[in-house]
């Protein structure tokens, strides 16, 4: 396992469509643990294959407070969204920014395990923001495009 460089600002990779994974071999367990790697060493909740200059449809996500719910989607699809949710969202791969950002408070996602088996999950909350955050990145899309005005008293107390 290794730690991968993140891509940042304005690097083109993370404005184009990845492509969709057909082998489920050796090559892309090294991308997953090596993102898994990448995404803890880095204190993010998730990441895309294309934030590590991969044009490939994977994402790993960990919104746990114990770090130990490692989530692998390979392919994946958002299938299903219901209510809403507004935020702050920061991104690796803009380091330092954050932005209001106002998104579906329950996906639901479908994608392949590491061994090519379907599955999937209900994410609410942080954990829907994480997987619609990062299955974004797979269209060439950044949250900073997604970014809107902070409301008026946001953070006083």
């Amino acid at each position: 396992m290794a730690k991968r460089t993140i891509k940042t600002g304005e690097a083109e990779v993370l404005y184009k469509v990845s492509k969709p994974v057909k082998s489920f071999d050796e090559k892309l367990h090294q991308l997953l643990d090596d993102m898994a790697d990448t995404m803890y060493a880095a204190d993010g909740v998730g990441l895309a294959a294309p934030q590590v200059g991969v044009l490939r449809r994977v994402v790993v996500i960990d919104c746990s407070e114990s770090r130990d719910e490692l989530i692998e989607a390979v392919n994946p699809e958002i299938i299903e969204t219901s209510g809403e949710q507004a935020g702050m969202e920061g991104c690796l791969s803009f380091p330092d920014e954050q932005g209001w950002v106002i998104r579906p408070n329950v996906a639901v996602m479908r994608a392949y395990d590491r061994h090519g088996n379907m599955f999937e999950m209900r994410g609410e909350g942080l954990l829907a923001r994480a997987m619609l955050h990062e299955c974004d990145h797979l269209d060439g899309r950044v949250y900073k495009t997604l970014v809107v005005p902070t409301p008026e008293g946001y953070g006083e107390e």
